[in-house]
């Protein structure tokens, strides 16, 4: 999580909500799915195959965004496109593609063997309606179609979208983790869940767990396992203590010196692989202290970004350089520039510059899972030597997302994996990006943003993301200490499946059991 994908509290259905309509009873109610009257559902076997997550706050694509949330989603709907661990593009409702010479109209076909779990065919009309009700109820999805003049069905199960202007990137925006594919006309969505995907949701149990049984006639082949449990833990080290006691399967997030503990254990197949993922901290530049360029240049020359890195992730991912783009992008990583060293005296002074000669005394918010909690610590430590006092204040992982996030002054966030950095400059870095969690506005990194995300030229894209990078370095409202990797512990009789980078799109279809 969290990995970010990110609620905006308009659109989000609050946890308590979410499982009042649970608790409410009546599966008519809540619409979940159940066996009888569903072809092509797998009978119930001996086995199943148990994953541990964090508790679910939402299960509405337009709101949801932490791992669990979006494991539910990926398994019981599709995706148009996804990508895999190397960041390629994998062909899921969409089979094939194409993109027409100007780089303004590209056309999708969609798969015509592809059926919901009450057995309707998976159609175009499906993908439009979609696609308009993520425009209508302005989510996130809809700021990634900005682009779109429009969009409508092409020739035989195929769907054009034409753009304003090029994007070279467009095709990865309709990977987003929210973007699955809904009925058209669905009703009751993030309570009733009639998909296309692998797996069918026969229960949900609020609080404890979603059992998910497979479908057979699947269009990528009925799953290797024919029950799929994802076990909820409000407590990651209460669902890391669940695997090592046998009781669940598997974990997919968990913090770094939790996973060097079973690295060496042979009873467990573990996985771990480098991400663009990120830990940063952000201060609110729209409003003082953070408005004042001083106080942001103060906060940064107190970071130590080397000995965080090595005391929270243990050598795992990679040193921060204070922008969402790290070595996982290549090319357009700014390799050569310098985060600066730690001065804690000259931050002071910068401190006293700005008005507050004696130094600043703030709340630091922070998720209260995973190495959240240790990075807070960390820079706390740090930054109290130049005068930055700063309580940290643990709050539900949730409920932070859904109702804090993007109010607090100061503030921690962790940012899933994304394929490309454009995705992270248009969701939070742009003057009016849906997630612009510092409520940052610069006028020449929105223009480089516009530039890299309309240019065909590959040397200007690169040379855009490169000065942002600087920008960011030099006066953002962030201090990324570090890329974090991603990791996956498995009991050693499961095999069969590939760590994604953002955790929740870890695919479970062709787990193998024994």
């Amino acid at each position: 999580m969290v990995s970010k994908n990110r609620t905006t509290p308009a659109n989000d259905l609050s946890r308590r909500e979410f499982l009042n309509v649970f608790a409410a009873g009546a599966a008519a109610a809540v619409g979940t799915v159940s066996l009888s009257g569903l072809g092509g559902i797998a009978d119930a076997q001996d086995g199943a195959l148990r994953i541990a997550w964090l508790t679910p706050a939402t299960l509405d694509p337009r709101s949801a965004s932490g791992d669990s949330e979006i494991a539910i989603l990926n398994a019981v709907y599709d995706y148009l496109i996804e990508t895999d661990a190397a960041a390629n593009l994998v062909p899921r409702l969409a089979s094939s593609w194409e993109r027409s010479d100007d780089g303004l109209v590209y056309t999708l076909q969609i798969r015509d063997d592809a059926s919901f779990h009450d057995g309707s065919p998976v159609t175009v009309d499906d993908v439009l309606w979609t696609i308009q009700w993520h425009q209508e109820s302005e989510s996130t999805v809809a700021s990634l179609l900005t682009s779109v003049a429009s969009v409508a069905a092409a020739g035989d199960n195929a769907i054009a979208f034409t753009l304003s202007e090029p994007n070279p990137d467009f095709l990865y925006n309709l990977t987003d983790n929210k973007f699955v594919i809904l009925q058209a006309g669905a009703e009751n969505i993030g309570t009733a869940f009639n998909g296309s995907g692998p797996f069918a949701l026969e229960e949900m149990l609020p609080g404890d767990r979603a059992i998910m049984r497979a479908n057979a006639d699947y269009w990528g082949g009925a799953p290797s396992i024919d029950q799929l449990e994802f076990i909820f833990f409000d407590d990651q080290q209460a669902g890391i203590a669940a695997v090592q006691g046998g009781s669940v399967d598997g974990i997919l997030r968990l913090d770094n010196s939790s996973f060097l503990g079973f690295a060496g254990d042979m009873s467990f197949n573990t996985s771990d692989i480098p991400t663009s993922g990120h830990h940063l901290t952000r201060l609110r530049s729209d409003r003082a202290p953070g408005s004042d360029v001083r106080v942001r240049k103060a906060f940064k020359l107190a970071t130590d970004r080397d000995a965080i890195w090595e005391r929270v992730q243990l050598g795992f991912g990679a040193v921060g350089k204070d922008s969402p783009i790290g070595p996982a992008f290549g090319q357009y990583f700014l390799a050569d520039a310098e985060a600066p060293a730690r001065d804690p005296d000259a931050a002071a002074a910068l401190l006293a510059e700005a008005g507050y000669p004696d130094g600043l005394d703030m709340i630091l918010h922070t998720p209260n899972s995973g190495s959240w909690p240790d990075l807070a610590q960390a820079m706390a430590a740090q930054w109290e030597e130049a005068g930055i006092r700063v309580e940290v204040q643990l709050e539900d992982e949730n409920t932070y997302w859904a109702e804090a996030w993007m109010e607090v002054d100061l503030g921690v966030t962790g940012w899933g994996a994304r394929p490309i950095p454009q995705l992270y400059l248009d969701l939070a870095y742009h003057s009016e990006a849906p997630w612009n969690e510092s409520h940052y506005s610069n006028a020449r990194v929105d223009e480089l943003i516009e530039i890299a995300r309309a240019s065909l030229d590959q040397d200007e894209r690169t040379a855009a993301y490169k000065e942002i990078q600087q920008i960011l370095l030099d006066e953002g409202p962030v201090v990324v200490p570090y890329f974090f990797a991603q990791f996956m512990v498995l009991s050693g009789n499961v095999s069969g499946v590939e760590l994604q980078p953002f955790a929740g799109r870890t695919n479970f279809n062709n787990a193998v059991l024994g």
